[in-house]
């Protein structure tokens, strides 16, 4: 009897251990499986641009590695989204049921952005997005959801500054495009040049879909001292292009957007653009060695210099290599597979400079103030000021700076 008891006892152990390594327990699998890394971005239409540039930067991250990571081999699974919140919808569908995806990165779009946070959170799946909505981290945050860019306002704060402190300039005109990231990145400016007792006396709103800036160039105020100024993509590209041809370059200096000032903008442009002043995330030309590698490895892989979209981009495939590292490939887990993501992004040596992403899931990082130069016959953005680890709430307390209405169309007001 006790020897039929031992032998029904070895069946039934064999059979759990059988039945736990079919079922895929986190260790049964990890070697086995790869590590799916989502990316969903507009790779048709009027953003492709942008898209392509951002995969280039995520494929960038994982080509340095060999595509594995904790014994495991990352699987990158692209999906266009079009620019379209219900294509992207449907892709993130199918990237989460169907592709069965680890972790989500990519998401250019604001609209997206924000319509993917339900979805997100209901599948608790880690995401990391670039998207820049301030209030994506400031009043709709979700745990899910960390980003790898910055709050839209956020380097406009330091070129506030900078413009009334070292520039200074008193009187602004400001012309953006019609949007919250428009709207947003204005506020930030006009809040903090305000404060340090400047004034924005002009604010000039221009659809997305315009490309002659004609009838807004026209209503800019010449008695100024400067113009700030946001656009991106074909419209920088334009943007600068007539600021120059209707004579403005010459006698009202341009600063604004780093974004409107970035490589896959000035890589299209002449002198029109030397002498703009713009705030970002990172540059090209920052003299640290994480930079001058990082640049090395895009240069070779893109055959120019790479667009910011890209380096942004490469932070998140590495931000997400390293975390697979720190839970021993273990990415199943997901709570601790984000927390790993979060400590990664302080850990590793980042192109841009000291990463630290705060409560709600922002990077408090450098923001550098960039003018346009011709350095050996090219343009490039020179770094000629760095404002340290900048949060997104500037220097303000953030519970005071929460009380204040949100930047938009019509806040702060333009000071006539």
């Amino acid at each position: 009897m006790a020897d039929r008891i031992r032998s029904l006892l070895k069946i039934a152990l064999g059979s759990l251990v059988l039945a736990l390594m079919m079922a895929g327990g986190p260790r049964a699998t990890s070697a086995a499986e790869t590590i799916k890394v989502g990316f969903m971005a507009p790779l048709s239409g009027i953003f492709a641009q942008a898209g392509k540039d951002m995969l280039e930067g995520l494929k960038l991250a994982f080509e340095q590695i060999g595509y594995q990571s904790a014994g495991r081999k990352i699987e990158l699974l692209e999906e266009d989204d079009e620019g379209n919140p219900a294509v992207a919808q449907a892709k993130y569908r199918k990237l989460v049921s169907q592709d069965r995806v680890h972790v989500l990165t990519g998401v250019l779009l604001s609209n997206i952005g924000y319509g993917l946070i339900p979805p997100i959170e209901r599948d608790q799946l880690p995401t990391l997005y670039l998207t820049t909505p301030d209030d994506l981290t400031k009043k709709h945050v979700s745990k899910w959801i960390l980003r790898t860019n910055f709050a839209a306002s956020q380097p406009m704060h330091p070129l506030g500054d900078y413009a009334a402190r070292t520039l200074k300039y008193k009187k602004v005109a400001a012309i953006a495009m019609d949007n919250p990231f428009g709207h947003e990145q204005i506020g930030g400016f006009q809040r903090v040049f305000e404060d340090q007792g400047g004034r924005v006396v002009q604010k000039i709103w221009v659809p997305l879909n315009a490309l002659d800036f004609a009838p807004y160039l026209t209503q800019v105020s010449r008695d100024v001292d400067a113009v700030c100024a946001v656009f991106v993509a074909a419209q920088g590209v334009r943007f600068i292009k007539q600021y120059a041809e209707y004579g403005l370059k010459g006698k009202l200096p341009l600063l604004g957007s780093g974004v409107m000032t970035d490589e896959h903008v000035i890589r299209n442009l002449g002198d029109e653009a030397v002498g703009a002043v713009g705030a970002l995330i990172w540059a090209p030309t920052l003299a640290t060695p994480a930079n001058r590698t990082y640049m090395k490895l895009a240069e070779a892989k893109v055959g120019r210099p790479p667009a910011y979209f890209t380096a942004v981009m490469y932070s998140a495939g590495r931000w997400i290599a390293e975390a697979a590292k720190i839970v021993d490939g273990r990415v199943e887990d997901r709570e601790r597979f984000l927390a790993a993501i979060k400590k990664a992004s302080e850990t590793v040596e980042d192109p841009r400079g000291p990463i630290k992403l705060d409560e709600s899931g922002n990077p408090t990082q450098n923001v550098y103030i960039l003018k346009v130069e011709r350095v050996d016959g090219k343009l490039t953005n020179t770094v000629v000021h760095t404002y340290p680890m900048v949060s997104q709430f500037w220097t303000y307390k953030p519970d005071d700076f929460l009380k204040l209405p949100a930047y938009t169309r019509d806040y702060p007001p333009a000071k006539p």
